[in-house]
């Protein structure tokens, strides 16, 4: 019997598994007080705003993938934030900027996560929405105990709160220092209260309600503020002062939405993620360019190997092809483009990008992949720079409830060190515009009312027409990259969630980063110390630039999963001690 950190948790009324223990608990609670998976997904993504401030926030963003016991086909439910009206390429140039900067209010698209939770809840939950939002007030307004990794990084960017950007220092410092222990943000508990109470002004019926409070957020007091502050000044990655492009019309302007998802039929399954706006795609090419290859074994430098060269190939298709607009996907996820690309994978390592030419386009590359790189390979999760450079990361929920209701979600953006911390508020805005190129003719252009192309990736996964898991990591560029490694142990070889979740995980960064300054690091392969000596030789061998991070260092899997007869489990990654499943 293969060694885990947990049980795979196993029971028949339902599982939760997120990021954070606090935000599985009160998810638990929504489905204990008769709610549904869809309620407790909100209730979890609120409290992550909260408990999880420096990896998303309510100025941020989270894609989800639905499955209804009603109606099993997935849906997505997009709450990714577009362009602000005023966000032109022009606009930037004309600062000399060559590249969106990573943090500051020029960096920020439209906010979404908080009217896709809403969306979410007026079209498929039960729960009146003072009870969903409870737990992220109380935590809020009374106090909830700081992991260690907000003190860390709020500590990194100190100096920039103190020199630049005074109200996320009067938050987020305490007599000059990082924060520990229980911490509050009254200013947010009231944000939340406010919107809840003129939710509630709208009468007793739950939609109309939820209707308001969409409103009061995208043309009420939250719009008022956010026009009133996102334009001022502040210092930004790019070392200069500028203030950004949302204004009140733009919040009023965008509303989340449903939308088709992207499926793929593989190994008697159909793995379902978002368009192309997302990287998603880019696992149905993996999995797509390895059914061509055979089985491969993930024990093996073999497998290590074979995985990051089809991972390879699928994001430099993401680099050439992915955005929101028109993208090929038929063709880029057809079996004789599967068969064609599959065949470039090689004994040796690559190094260059190798896009394909689908329908015989000729694919184009932003100009920033052909030379600028740099040689220190990131081992680990996206993390914040001393320097205030925000490089992002992410959080997760599944939940499947009794009856048979999935949700896979991935919130991110918003964090405390993406832009100053509007006041009124309690939350700051987000920094997604950073993905879009500042050179006209790509997929993912900049482009006012545009999407840019997200690394947010959430999992839903059928079986014989029925939902069957849910899953989803944090990790920026490296989400499908671990995730592929999780679907062939847990699909494929059969191991259970909690064993296919602890295995050793790698990825690769040989391709420009999603994230500001957008580095490649060519030929890269960082893998956790667990896979040993031999395998790491090996791979040396072929041509990789390994880079060996801490044995528990890479992947941070979510998952849920529920039986045709019912039996309900669930998993958590071990890696950080944050994440956990709970469920009975």
């Amino acid at each position: 019997m293969s060694f885990t950190t947990r049980p795979t948790l196993r029971g028949t009324f339902g599982m939760v598994s997120s990021t954070h223990w606090l935000a599985s608990q009160s998810a638990m609670r929504m489905l204990e007080l008769g709610g549904n998976a869809f309620d407790a997904a909100a209730t979890a993504g609120f409290v992550l705003h909260v408990v999880e401030p420096h990896l998303n926030g309510p100025g941020g963003e989270v894609p989800a993938i639905v499955a209804t016991a009603d109606n099993p086909t997935p849906r997505v439910l997009c709450g990714q934030g577009v362009a602000p009206a005023g966000a032109t390429i022009e606009h930037y140039t004309s600062l000399e900027l060559t590249l969106v900067p990573g943090s500051g209010p020029l960096a920020a698209t439209v906010p979404g996560a908080v009217d896709a939770w809403l969306l979410l809840l007026r079209d498929h939950g039960t729960l009146p929405l003072r009870v969903v939002l409870e737990p992220a007030i109380e935590y809020a307004r009374n106090g909830h105990p700081l992991v260690p990794r907000v003190t860390e990084t709020v500590a990194k960017v100190q100096s920039l709160f103190e020199e630049h950007w005074p109200t996320s220092a009067e938050l987020w410092l305490q007599g000059g220092q990082a924060p520990t222990g229980l911490f509050r943000n009254e200013a947010y508990a009231a944000t939340l209260e406010r919107l809840v109470s003129e939710g509630e002004a709208a009468g007793a019926d739950r939609v109309a309600q939820l209707s308001a409070a969409r409103k009061a957020w995208s043309e009420g007091f939250i719009a008022e503020a956010i026009d009133g502050f996102s334009r001022l000044p502040h210092r930004d990655s790019s070392g200069g002062d500028h203030g950004g492009l949302i204004t009140g019309a733009d919040l009023a302007a965008y509303e989340a939405h449903w939308e088709e998802a992207t499926t793929l039929d593989w190994n008697g399954h159909t793995v379902a993620k978002t368009g192309a706006w997302g990287q998603g795609p880019a696992l149905l090419q993996s999995l797509a360019m390895l059914s061509e290859l055979g089985d491969v074994d993930l024990a093996s430098a073999e497998g290590v190997h074979t995985t990051v060269e089809v991972m390879k190939l699928a994001y430099a298709d993401r680099e050439a092809w992915y955005g929101d607009g028109d993208v090929p996907l038929k063709s880029l996820l057809s079996p004789a483009y599967a068969a064609e690309r599959a065949r470039m994978v090689g004994r040796e390592a690559t190094y260059e990008l190798r896009p394909g030419s689908p329908d015989g386009r000729a694919p184009r590359l932003p100009s920033v992949a052909a030379g600028n790189h740099s040689t220190d390979a990131s081992v680990g999760e996206p993390t914040v720079a001393r320097d205030g450079v925000t490089r992002g990361d992410t959080c997760h929920v599944d939940v499947v409830d009794r009856w048979g209701n999935f949700i896979s979600a991935t919130p991110s953006g918003g964090w405390l060190q993406s832009s100053p911390t509007i006041p009124s508020l309690g939350f700051c805005l987000g920094s997604r515009a950073q993905m879009f190129w500042l050179e006209d003719g790509l997929p993912a252009s900049l482009a006012p009312g545009k999407r840019p192309r997200t690394t947010l990736t959430p999992t839903l996964v059928l079986r014989d027409g029925r939902p069957v898991l849910a899953c989803g990591s944090p990790g920026g560029d490296q989400q499908d990259q671990w995730q592929l490694l999780f679907l062939l142990r847990h699909l494929g070889a059969g191991m259970d969630l909690q064993e296919a979740i602890d295995a050793p995980a790698w990825h690769t960064t040989g391709f420009p980063s999603s994230f500001y300054p957008r580095e490649t690091e060519p030929g890269n392969l960082t893998l956790e110390s667990r896979l040993g000596p031999a395998i790491r030789e090996d791979l040396i061998n072929r041509g990789h630039v390994v880079v060996e991070s801490d044995p528990w260092s890479l992947g941070r899997l979510c998952a849920v999963r529920r039986e045709a007869d019912g039996l309900l489990s669930a998993a958590a990654n071990p890696r950080g001690m944050q994440g956990y499943a709970v469920g009975r």
